[in-house]
């Protein structure tokens, strides 16, 4: 009798461990070979994460990795916040003598300016389209101070994981660009663009007269107390046919959930995307051509992909990103208890996010194709 209590004990114990373990926070990690685990809040000591399954010999440019990194940071124009983070690179394993030795590459970027008291108004407050109300209800606590962990200060990590990745596409002879396409209702033109004027504007759009509307745009918003959202494009050349994963590792669902984990977006369309629901197939159909024994098709409205797969051509698709949520004038909201209040935004945000995620998309994109990449190489054993 004894022991059978001892044992219903025991498996209640198993049981209470079990729940705590799905209770605590998941989905750090991204990539099934090629993998980043990314770790850190908007105001704590430091931001950070780990690369695994890199490949031992590749030579590592930590000065690529940190321009990367000034790509992104913030205050780094007159149209992004001010905060001042130099998000200087400290890689702390993993690389020795400008090598990657096949170990975990762990790195930090220290947090240096975050100015926590700008954020004691919403210790009981939920801003309005938010993750404060989400967090909230899932965990029974949050950090107030910037977002924490759903701030999009997190991204840095992963800007740190993708010019990893990035280096291993350029041994390969591959070339990941993104720019802005879109500031809310300003659009670029479909006239050829010259890429590597991307930038050259602190909006990073290739076409210096649409820039230069888009920065306009962006500067009445703030002056306004409002937002704007954006559309970022990218183009990803001379991949080879034959990456990716039929079914539900389908090259584009993993650079849609790619895109998508990203802070702020909320549309992927690659290819045709949502215009070619409106086509017909004889149209849309990307017709098969050979020159000198390799095989292409004519046009590309499948973006470079097929059943999941790439097909030799390059792969293009669009990133849509909400307006910033965070504004500076009063909106309506509740607090904790479900009583109703006004919010006003105070500190220091973006009034627009899509000039400092053209490198988070490149980043995100690129580790998807390395992971890719690697799996591929088992796919068979002929080459």
């Amino acid at each position: 009798m004894q022991g059978s209590t001892l044992f219903k004990a025991y498996k209640g114990f198993q049981g209470l461990n079990r729940n705590l373990y799905l209770c605590a926070m998941a989905g750090n990690t991204f990539g099934e070979i090629f993998r980043l685990t990314s770790f850190g809040e908007s105001h704590g000591k430091a931001i950070g994460g780990i690369v695994d399954g890199c490949p031992a010999g590749l030579p590592i440019s930590e000065d690529f990795i940190q321009k990367q990194l000034n790509r992104r940071k913030p205050g780094q124009s007159r149209i992004t916040t001010q905060r001042k983070e130099s998000d200087d690179l400290e890689i702390l394993s993993g690389v020795f003598e400008g090598m990657s030795l096949g170990t975990p590459i762990g790195f930090i970027l220290k947090n240096k300016d975050a100015k926590s008291k700008d954020y004691d108004h919403l210790k009981s407050a939920y801003r309005p389209s938010h993750a404060d109300f989400t967090y909230q209800v899932k965990y029974g606590i949050r950090d107030h101070r910037g977002g924490g962990r759903s701030s999009a200060r997190e991204t840095a990590c992963r800007v740190v994981g993708g010019a990893i990745a990035m280096q291993i596409l350029e041994s390969l002879g591959l070339r990941v660009r993104a720019y802005v396409s879109s500031v809310g209702t300003v659009k670029i033109s479909d006239r050829k663009l010259d890429l590597t004027k991307i930038d050259d504007s602190i909006v990073r759009c290739p076409d210096p007269e649409t820039a230069e509307r888009m920065i306009d745009s962006i500067e009445k918003a703030r002056k306004e107390g409002n937002t704007l959202g954006g559309v970022i494009k990218c183009l990803i050349e001379r991949v080879p046919a034959g990456w990716g994963e039929p079914v539900f590792d389908r090259i584009e669902a993993d650079l849609a959930k790619a895109m998508m984990s990203i802070n702020a977006v909320k549309g992927f369309s690659i290819g045709s995307g949502f215009s070619g629901a409106s086509m017909k197939g004889s149209d849309h159909n990307d017709i098969f051509d050979s020159e000198d024994g390799n095989i292409r098709t004519i046009t590309n409205h499948s973006g470079g992909v097929q059943g999941g797969i790439t097909n030799g051509m390059d792969i293009h698709f669009s990133v849509a990103f909400k307006p910033v949520a965070t504004l500076l004038r009063k909106q309506k909201s509740v607090n904790p208890e479900g009583e109703k209040i006004e919010l006003e935004g105070r500190g220091r945000h973006d009034p627009c996010v899509v000039p400092r995620a053209v490198p988070i998309v490149e980043s995100m994109a690129s580790l998807v194709l390395v992971d890719h990449y690697l799996r591929n190489r088992s796919a068979k054993l002929n080459p």
